[in-house]
C-alpha cells in the first residue's frame, strides 16, 4: 500500500496547510474577528451576529476549536468561547514567517 500524500510532506507543511484550511472559510474568519472584537469570552450570541444556524456555527467553532486558535468552556447548558492567546501567537508567527519568505527571486527571470 502507497503512503498517504500527507507523508511526504515536513510536519511544518502540515500543520501549516490544516491552519490554512481552518481559516479558510469567511465563517470562521467573521467568528474570529467576532470574539477579538468583544473582548471577551462569547456565549450563544454567534447565531444573531452573523446570521447562520446554530448548528452550522457550531462545526465552524468545532473547526476552529480543532486547531486550538480557540478554546472553549463549559457553563451551565452553554459554552463560552475565547480566543488561546498562546495559539493565537503561535499561529500569527507561523504565518508571518511564511510570507517572509523572499519571493522575489523569480523577478524578472521567470513568467
Amino acid at each position: 500500500m502507497g503512503i498517504t500524500k500527507t507523508e511526504i510532506f515536513s510536519e511544518k507543511q502540515n500543520e501549516l496547510a490544516v491552519t490554512f484550511k481552518a481559516l479558510g472559510h469567511p465563517a470562521r474568519i467573521a467568528i474570529l474577528q467576532h470574539i477579538i472584537k468583544q473582548q471577551s469570552c462569547i456565549c450563544n450570541d454567534l447565531v444573531q451576529e452573523l446570521g447562520l444556524a446554530q448548528p452550522t456555527i457550531s462545526q465552524h467553532l468545532r473547526e476552529l476549536k480543532n486547531i486550538g486558535i480557540i478554546k472553549g468552556t463549559i457553563e451551565g447548558t452553554s459554552v463560552c468561547y475565547c480566543i488561546d492567546e498562546e495559539m493565537w501567537q503561535s499561529i500569527k508567527d507561523e504565518l508571518n514567517a511564511f510570507f517572509s519568505q523572499d519571493a522575489s527571486v523569480c523577478a524578472g527571470k521567470c513568467c
